[in-house]
């Protein structure tokens, strides 16, 4: 009999080769399999007659092939099958894009069903690459079918066929990780039926029913983690800083913090002389001061003699940073030192000596700080910016070079408070929601693709004022070849170039550059050589360029709101006025709904709520640096009234049995959860 950990090359239609392709969806075992849950589902139980078919409405057709399928090349990489099928009710004309094999499938004069969504009124009806399978068979339509994310060389009825047979085999081992007790008490259904009813549903009841159950379980598990991860900590002890008096560096800066920034800076300080190691999130809005937060930090820990290190994921982020900091930091006696990978080899090494014998008190760098031949004297605080997509390997590899030093982590993502708390699980989090005085607002306008002329004559005006701006486009062009429904970056800057700025110099960044060729475009904007950058979403976590005053967004509805923001938040950064144009031809009443959101506010707290609400979680457990478990059912926008009842049983396990003794299923299931993050978020 197979175990939870067979090897899914064993289940019946797999073999080597799909399991290698299994392989690319994290799918290795027999349990990964039937833990593989749908992303949606097909409701295909409704059959129709040909006439009363309704446009746009899914249905089955069972229907006779009235006459052998033809195949037309209609050019390189477009191919035909076309075929009529008919009923006793009328005749419907079917298409195949780019499945020749279709032809040879399809007998004339067999009787087949036909899922699909059917176009066109009275006599002329027709339906594209429908779901296809012989009378009777009922294995892809008749029923709910799941929808599940696929890879190349895994089909729908592949996955299907092979998850049946999962299931088959191992339904009746599944541990039940959620003790009977609590099981009973918030009814939810077993673990057996719960694995079935998600894959193959019965109803719309027997799914919620199954969904439920499983989204409780996710929820209750990661509570229990998140609580010991937090509990472990808390055991955890080190020597409490004693001096953090700040009053010499608040004298030093040219300005006044603002309320939240001071608010930070005291729970940082709290954190500090604890005893504890801290683990701080401090987020805030692009431009609301958590470079200073961070300063702050440095400066306690020259103070209490330690060494601190800030990382910045680019060499130009980096030397911003430094320029920036270092001065400050020399003021008040604190020797800073800039360590990057594209340094001089003699620059390096004094680098180096002066951070093992300690002369150096703050390092400013790239990941170059965590390279293997780096040692610190007495590393005691890491500064880390996850708005810069840090990964937790290295977050840890730089916490690594120290005994237990403190973690300060900086965000701009405006993340709701309740994601927040469980995005970064066991980090402290504090919130800075106001900006500086002078940050300038950016009018922002949404606006139909008629409007280009029109935007770039206000361009040229900006430019011919001193000024510069980003373009952003949302694709790459991909084996050479540009998508016909999107803007790609190069054809585009290419496009700009010659005949629209001709006489402006037009450049181009997108993510498959590499890093040192994408760094030195961004320097020569920054430097004023380049008036136009033309980008996909690369700049997000871009330089500071004060000067430029104009971002336009293209196809602004296929970004997130909060990604959207992000990219404003690369404008307005100087002493001149800032625009935002987001040029979107999608008219449905969502996507007008999205960027009027945007023009109306700049708050990115109201903005990522808005977010959350109108997209769901995805934007920002998109981004996997966080280092928490994937959520696989849980949807925290719906889910939050689950999330709630969940914690609370955790909770009360919890305090009636600490060590999980009594529940051994339950431990090692939240110990396999977070297994692959053990280390990461301490």
């Amino acid at each position: 009999m197979p175990e939870l950990t067979t090897n899914v090359r064993y289940v019946k239609g797999i073999g080597e080769q799909r399991a290698k392709s299994l392989e690319k969806l994290n799918i290795t075992t027999l349990r990964d399999l039937i833990s593989y849950f749908p992303r949606a589902y097909d409701d295909r139980r409704i059959y129709k007659k040909i006439a009363d078919l309704a446009e746009g409405e899914p249905a089955c057709v069972e229907a006779l092939v009235a006459a052998p399928p033809t195949l037309n090349r209609i050019r390189a990489g477009l191919e035909l099958v076309k075929l009529r099928v008919v009923d006793e009710t009328g005749a419907l004309d079917i298409t195949f894009f780019n499945q020749a094999y279709m032809r040879d499938n399809l007998q004339a004069g067999e009787t087949y069903t036909f899922f699909g969504k059917p176009e066109g009124v009275g006599r002329k009806k027709s339906m594209a690459n429908p779901i296809v399978e012989r009378e009777g068979s009922r294995l892809m339509t008749g029923r709910i079918m799941p929808i599940y994310p696929l890879t190349a060389g895994i089909s729908q009825l592949t996955l299907v066929k092979a998850v049946e047979q999962g299931l088959a085999a191992c339904q009746k081992l599944l541990p039940d990780p959620l003790p009977d007790e609590i099981r009973r008490e918030h009814q939810l259904c077993h673990i057996g039926y719960a694995y079935e009813q998600i894959h193959f549903p019965s109803s719309e009841e027997t799914l919620a029913i199954a969904r439920r159950r499983l989204v409780f379980e996710e929820l209750f598990l990661l509570a229990i983690g998140l609580k010991r991860l937090r509990g472990r900590r808390d055991e955890l002890s080190c020597q409490p800083w004693e001096k953090t008096d700040l009053t010499d560096f608040t004298a030093a800066l040219s300005f006044e913090l603002t309320g939240a920034q001071k608010r930070a800076i005291e729970d940082v300080r709290a954190g500090l002389s604890s005893g504890r190691p801290m683990n701080r999130l401090v987020q805030g809005d692009v431009g609301s001061g958590k470079t200073m937060v961070a300063a702050a930090a440095l400066v306690c820990a020259a103070q209490n003699g330690k060494q601190a290190a800030l990382m910045a994921p680019t060499e130009i982020l980096a030397e911003q940073h430094y320029n920036g900091l270092g001065p400050l930091l020399e003021k008040l006696g604190i020797r800073a030192a800039l360590l990057t990978g594209g340094m001089g080899a003699k620059a390096r090494r004094a680098v180096l000596s002066g951070l093992a014998d300690g002369k150096i008190q703050a390092a400013i760098g790239t990941h170059a700080l965590i390279s293997g031949d780096v040692a610190y004297r007495d590393l005691g605080l890491v500064v880390t910016d996850e708005q810069h997509r840090f990964g937790v390997g290295q977050r840890s590899a730089l916490a690594a070079k120290g005994e237990r030093p403190h973690l300060l982590v900086m965000s701009a993502t405006p993340i709701p408070r309740t994601l927040a708390l469980m995005i970064y699980g066991d980090l402290d989090v504090s919130i800075i929601d106001e900006l500086p005085p002078g940050r300038q607002k950016i009018d922002t306008f949404a606006v139909p693709g008629s409007y280009h002329p029109r935007i770039y004559r206000f361009l040229e005006k900006q430019i011919g004022e001193g000024r510069q701006a980003y373009m952003i486009c949302s694709m790459v062009e991909e084996n050479g070849q540009i998508p016909d429904d999107r803007k790609a970056a190069v054809a585009y800057a290419e496009d700009l170039q010659e005949k629209v700025f001709p006489h402006l110099k037009v450049a181009c960044v997108h993510g498959r550059m590499k890093p040192r060729e994408k760094e030195k475009v961004m320097a020569a904007f920054a430097g004023g050589e380049i008036q136009i950058l033309v980008s996909t979403t690369v700049v997000e976590v871009g330089v500071d360029v004060p000067n430029a005053t104009v971002m336009v967004v293209e196809d602004a509805d296929r970004f997130g709101l909060s990604q959207l923001h992000q990219l404003r938040g690369r404008v307005g950064r100087g002493m001149h006025k800032s625009y935002c144009i987001l040029i979107s031809d999608n008219r449905s009443e969502e996507a007008r709904a999205r960027l009027k959101v945007m023009t109306r506010t700049g708050n990115g707290f109201e903005i990522a709520e808005e977010d959350l609400r109108l997209r769901g979680p995805g934007d920002f457990f998109g981004q996997r640096q966080h280092g928490l478990p994937a959520l696989k059912v849980a949807d925290l926008t719906c889910d939050m009234a689950l999330l709630k009842e969940a914690q609370a049983a955790a909770f009360a396990l919890l305090s009636r049995d600490p060590g999980l003794g009594s529940c051994p299923e339950t431990a090692a299931r939240v110990e396999e959860m977070f297994a692959a993050n053990s280390g990461a978020m301490n």
